[in-house]
């Protein structure tokens, strides 16, 4: 059977000092490739496994989705990222589980095993249906650029199906748009869609008005962008209405199908159903034989290892892990940022021979943009609303992205769709699914 890692070239500062550990990642995502970066000038071999090529910034994918960008503008290959670090390998392949006995990363069939002394699981998370997996065909959460595409075809294919629609009611049901759950991705998403309907559509067709469209954002809980403050979450409410968008609280969706959501006794016609209420860590950790949390995340200790197992971390959406308050901490690409730092920190001192160190996460914050000019922001305390916040917002995830050529096309994009109220990558592409 066929075995990594290949015979490689060594860095002439490393070339004299001996066997060197191997420390494998797997997941290029925001804790995956922060670890890989860390081990920059390290005395390890690193190899990175992802199943896509490519490195995404996930919180713009909902502009993706709704015509802001375009799919390069927010995603960078992973080796071209990692090209400066000689002693960082990457594989294209999908990881089917982990052989803790063995150490050793199971990967595709016809790919093989992956041995390692030191073992990083970034795999993320995958949608959650809380047992209705039937839902996904017609309700597509926001994960991957293969998500964001489907959801953009299926908002742009509605109101041109509306356009040349002779019923009524199947018109009214083309141009209604249903987000399920109130979080950021949620909150986000229906201000996207309302203002493509209000501004970026409206002189584009001539026998529908596009902002007729009803954008409806259901949440089970009583109120949204619920990890943020009150003061905060009500202004983001007022700027949801606002926009024209109708927010219900308090009823969980009970049945959901192609062109329908059901809420309590309401049947709700729709014809695009976007799902952004709940997220399941990949089932990667299952193959551990460890403790899970519901969510399927990794019961780790302090220190981001797996009990029991020293030598293997578990980090951002795959692990679960209660600050000093017993509060959990967030799903957010800042989490798994610092723990992939942390984790790489941890095995360069364990290698040395160094005591490791429990996590300590430094909460630099929560943003949600609502639409234009509006947003809101929890900075350490500071709490902004408005234009003030959606400059923040704007400025962070510019400063963010990875890639020089990114940061300039998405602010240049950002730029003409605020002078222009036009949104540049209007394209339907795709099939939709039998």
């Amino acid at each position: 059977m066929m075995r990594f890692p290949f015979r490689r070239k060594r860095p002439p500062a490393l070339a004299d000092s001996g066997p060197r550990a191997r420390v494998v990642i797997v997941g290029g995502g925001f804790g995956g490739l922060r670890a890989a970066k860390a081990f920059a000038d390290a005395p390890v071999q690193v190899t990175l496994v992802d199943r896509r090529n490519h490195h995404l910034f996930q919180p713009l994918l909902y502009q993706v989705a709704t015509a802001a960008l375009s799919p390069a503008d927010i995603a960078q290959p992973i080796r071209s990222v990692l090209r400066g670090q000689s002693n960082v390998e990457v594989i294209l392949a999908g990881v089917n589980s982990i052989d803790v006995a063995a150490k050793e990363v199971v990967l595709d069939e016809d790919v093989g095993r992956l041995r390692y002394d030191y073992l990083i699981l970034a795999a993320g998370a995958n949608h959650a249906y809380f047992g209705h997996d039937e839902w996904a065909p017609s309700a597509p959460g926001l994960k991957t650029l293969e998500d964001a595409l489907d959801i953009r075809r299926r908002i742009l294919t509605s109101f041109e199906e509306a356009e040349h629609e002779p019923d009524p009611a199947r018109r009214k049901a083309l141009m209604t748009f249903v987000v399920v759950g109130a979080g950021p991705t949620g909150v986000e998403m229906a201000g996207a869609i309302a203002e493509i309907a209000r501004f970026s559509l409206a002189r584009d067709f001539r026998h529908i008005d596009t902002r007729d469209a009803k954008v409806i954002l259901l949440e089970a809980g009583p109120q949204l962008l619920g990890a943020f403050p009150d003061r905060l979450s009500r202004h983001a409410l007022r700027d949801l209405e606002r926009l024209g968008v109708d927010v219900r609280f308090g009823k969980p969706v009970t049945a959901i199908t192609p062109d329908a959501v059901t809420v309590g006794d309401e049947i709700i016609p729709a014809n695009t159903i976007v799902w952004a209420a709940g997220v399941q860590a990949s089932p990667l950790g299952r193959s551990l034989g460890v403790d899970l949390d519901r969510a399927g995340r990794v019961l780790i200790n302090p220190d981001l290892s797996v009990p029991g197992h020293p030598e293997i971390y578990v980090i951002g959406d795959m692990a679960s892990l209660k600050d000093a308050r017993g509060r959990p901490f967030p799903g957010v690409a800042q989490v798994a940022m610092q723990q992939g730092a942390w984790a790489a920190a941890n095995i360069q001192g364990a290698i040395e021979g160094r005591r490791v160190r429990p996590f300590r996460y430094r909460d630099l914050g929560n943003m949600a943009t609502i639409g234009r000019n509006s947003a809101v922001a929890d900075i350490r305390g500071l709490r902004l609303t408005g234009f003030v916040a959606w400059l923040a917002w704007a400025v962070v995830h510019i400063l963010n992205l990875i890639g020089f050529r990114n940061r300039v096309l998405v602010a240049l994009q950002w730029l003409w769709d605020y002078l222009t109220f036009q949104r540049g990558a209007r394209l339907i592409t795709g099939v939709a699914a039998d």
